[in-house]
């Protein structure tokens, strides 16, 4: 809708109230005084119009003064909230460094797997193995046939200094088993030997996922105890056998008044045990008789020793008969007989233990003697060498 300009609009109203007043009846006083405070009223309106106007056309607002605020309160309007989300100032972009590729190395390798031989692996001395390892090529440079496995420390176990890595080629992700030729050490322990990769250039590098570079092998070999170099039970039928009265033949009778040697095996002696490997000399059946057995020849070791346990054979219920005899260990060299030891034994229950060093005669190849004499009569001088032997 068009607006009315507003002092055209108090020019009708004034006009209309003048034109009002000439028409209605009445006194002329009460006119006069009513078109007074029309026009009062009206010039009052005019005025504030006026006001308005000018003030509206300047573009700026009076401020009221003490006295038409107190009698014309203004009622200031409440600003209502709005949803409106109130504005963030949004982050500048920065730069991020766009991720950079590291080469491969050319020489890179992994250990896979044990093929053969795990860690701690149970051998005899002097037993020969195979170890293989799987390795895994994960360099930039393909694995040829200059490339080998290189041994670098620990226990070599008769091992090459270097074996060939593969005969072919072997690509960057791809696998090779290598395997190295071994013998046991001849001694007891934990062993473990240490290996590498070479390259043609000769570079030696490791593998990665070990801190020390190494791939290994690692065995274990048991104290077997002592070992039997020489075992005189088993080589008595092969001993020269005699007596005072002559030659014997192994094996008895054990009623021979000339003396006899022969097994009596898981019979009772002193003490009451009954071992396995018993050798039996009984002298010749007279006062202070003898009886002696010359072995085969056997060449002497550093290190070993004679070990057996020496006395007398029992009566079935334990008990001792009247034995009384010298044992003596002999050996004979270049047809010479040399004495070693010997033992005074009677049967009095128990066995006796004999251990001789024969580091002595270590490199000499020599044939040992036993020999049984009896001291006074020879009844009852069922003497025994129970499991006699040189062990080292």
């Amino acid at each position: 809708m068009k607006k009315i300009n507003k002092p055209i609009l108090i020019f009708i109203l004034i006009f209309s109230f003048i034109l009002a007043s000439c028409n209605f009846p009445g006194s002329g006083n009460q006119r006069s005084s009513e078109l007074d405070s029309i026009n009062t009223s009206v010039a009052q309106t005019v005025t504030a119009e006026s006001q308005a106007t000018e003030d509206s056309t300047q573009g700026t607002t009076q401020e009221p003064s003490q006295t038409e605020i107190s009698s014309s309160p203004t009622v200031t309007p409440t600003e209502e909230p709005t949803d409106a989300p109130t504005a963030t100032e949004e982050p500048l972009p920065t730069d991020t460094p766009e991720p950079t590729s590291t080469p491969l190395p050319c020489n890179m390798a992994e250990f896979v797997e044990d093929v053969t031989v795990p860690d701690g692996k149970d051998y005899l001395m002097g037993d020969t193995f195979t170890k293989t390892w799987r390795l895994k090529n994960v360099g930039s440079c393909a694995w040829t046939s200059g490339y080998d496995i290189v041994f670098v420390g620990g226990d070599k176990m008769g091992a090459p200094d270097s074996v060939q890595l593969t005969s072919g080629t072997v690509d960057t992700g791809e696998t090779v088993d290598v395997s190295v030729d071994l013998t046991a050490p001849d001694s007891p322990g934990n062993f473990r030997g240490n290996w590498k990769l070479r390259d043609p250039e000769g570079v030696i590098f490791g593998i990665e996922n070990s801190s020390s570079g190494n791939f290994w092998v690692e065995i274990e070999i048991d104290d077997p105890g002592p070992v039997v170099q020489f075992d005189f039970h088993a080589q008595a039928p092969s001993a020269t056998w005699v007596s005072g009265a002559g030659a014997l033949s192994f094996g008895g009778p054990d009623n021979d008044s000339d003396g006899f040697a022969m097994y009596k095996d898981g019979e009772k002696v002193e003490g009451g045990a009954t071992p396995d490997k018993v050798l039996e000399m009984h002298p010749e059946w007279v006062n202070n008789g003898v009886i002696s057995g010359r072995f085969p020849s056997y060449t002497v070791e550093d290190g070993d020793h004679f070990k057996a346990k020496i006395g007398f054979l029992t009566f079935s219920d334990g008990s001792c008969g009247a034995g009384d005899v010298e044992f003596q260990f002999n050996y004979k060299q270049g047809g010479t007989l040399y004495p070693l030891d010997s033992w005074m034994e009677t049967c009095d229950g128990s066995l006796t233990s004999v251990d001789i060093d024969l580091s002595s005669l270590s490199g000499e190849s020599v044939k040992f003697v036993f020999a049984v004499q009896a001291n006074g009569s020879a009844a009852q001088d069922w003497a025994v060498w129970v499991a006699p032997r040189i062990e080292n």
